[in-house]
């Protein structure tokens, strides 16, 4: 597979290691996003990224679209979001597969990496790149999936170390995709044995996490009107050796907080209601108003007037160390405060706070400001560098409420936590 001719649709936290990863195998790559700003920021940022060599070199070919593919392979590692009722959005992966079906060649082999529901590839995709090429699938080309499972701002696990699940429309295209992903994946190939087994894998590994997470938010709302400690009680709990000491927190992102709604469509289209799910789901989302809430009646407490109050989040991305701020919960405890007639600074050295405004019309600042002092300093997003910041330099006096999501600062530091 070192001399594969090998396209991949979408240049995001998924689509870039995988370039990267072919084409240092030896594999001519064609990395394709219809973004033209995201393919000019990764070209002004190739020494950064590790990719200039391979560029220079002729190894990865960076465009918009795929007019002059000679690929083999294909890869598509489109975005799949919900919209704002929490339903599917299937805009960018059927796009991508009429994109694939256009050029699609005898012998080629279409790999999905785009999280979706089960039955998704095989209902929506696979008709789509027959339509566009008038070719057959089993007969003229193949289609595997294989979900991706990249961790943002984890430099353990990364692309080659993580097991890699691999599925095919017949075994002959499942052996074909799973000796592609064996040229560049250190660690094991997983096949199983349909494309539906593989999304649904994909799938429950976030609906789990995300169940889990809602388990201890609803506990935090527990204690809280019992005035106990939770983080305390966690800790006390983890003491036995089979308890999992999952912790409350804001849930967002591209897959924790997105993942489970590709489930629960499909299994209410099949006439069954994903209850818990679905209640996960809600108490993971209404947390931002809790912690919201609970600042405003600790302001109210010292005698802060909660109009006017200058109110200081540290941290938008939707998880600690990562850049990435799909799905930012912050941006909900924004709008909160916004209504109680705050004045709300948001600082995160990590994103890149034009892209912020873009999508969300909120302003994210780099650095602290200078000497600026606040009635209320929340942690939202655990990031290393936070560690540095003295809580007591931003306070405006004694009564400033330091409230921290995350367990991250000392307790005797903090007026409330999750």
């Amino acid at each position: 597979m070192g001399n594969s001719n090998i396209a991949i649709l979408g240049l995001g936290y998924v689509g870039l290691p995988l370039v990267k990863a072919f084409a240092k195998n030896g594999s001519s790559v064609l990395g394709i996003d219809i973004d033209a700003n995201r393919i000019n920021w990764i070209l002004a940022n190739a020494a950064n990224i590790k990719l200039d060599q391979l560029l220079e070199q002729k190894k990865v070919v960076l465009q918009t679209d795929l007019d002059s593919s000679k690929a083999d392979f294909f890869i598509i590692t489109v975005p799949t979001p919900v919209d704002s009722f929490h339903i599917p959005d299937l805009t960018a992966l059927r796009k991508a597969s009429a994109m694939v079906g256009k050029v699609l060649k005898k012998s080629n082999v279409v790999v999905y990496e785009s999280t979706v529901y089960p039955g998704c590839t095989e209902e929506v995709c696979i008709p789509i790149l027959e339509r566009e090429s008038g070719l057959k699938l089993n007969i003229d080309f193949g289609v595997g999936y294989s979900p991706e499972r990249i961790n943002p701002g984890d430099n353990v696990h990364t692309l080659e170390t993580i097991e890699k699940i691999v599925s095919g429309s017949d075994d002959a295209t499942l052996n074909i995709v799973k000796t592609l992903y064996q040229s560049i994946i250190k660690a094991a190939i997983h096949p199983v044995s349909s494309i539906k087994v593989a999304e649904a894998a994909k799938v429950i590994e976030n609906a789990q996490r995300d169940i889990n997470i809602s388990f201890m938010n609803e506990l935090a709302l527990i204690f809280d009107r019992m005035n106990i400690d939770t983080n305390e009680v966690i800790d006390a709990a983890a003491t036995k050796w089979n308890f999992l000491p999952f912790r409350p927190g804001l849930v967002g992102g591209h897959c924790i907080g997105v993942d489970p709604y590709y489930l629960t469509y499909k299994s209410q289209q099949l006439g069954y209601s994903p209850d818990v799910i679905l209640s996960g789901r809600r108490i993971n989302n209404n947390m931002p108003l809790f912690i919201v809430n609970k600042v405003v009646k600790l302001l109210v407490q010292r005698h802060k007037a909660v109009q006017g109050a200058k109110i200081l989040i540290l941290g938008f991305a939707f998880k600690e160390n990562c850049e990435d701020f799909r799905n930012s919960r912050v941006a909900d405890m924004f709008r909160e405060f916004k209504e109680f007639g705050a004045e709300v600074t948001i600082v995160d050295p990590l994103v890149e706070g034009k892209e912020v405004m873009k999508n969300y019309h909120i302003s994210v600042l780099q650095n602290l400001p200078d000497a600026a002092v606040y009635d209320a300093v929340i942690l939202a997003v655990a990031h290393d560098m936070f560690r540095d910041i003295d809580l007591r330099e931003l306070s405006k006096d004694e009564n400033t409420v330091i409230f921290d999501t995350k367990n991250f600062f000392k307790k005797e530091m903090v007026s409330g936590r999750l």
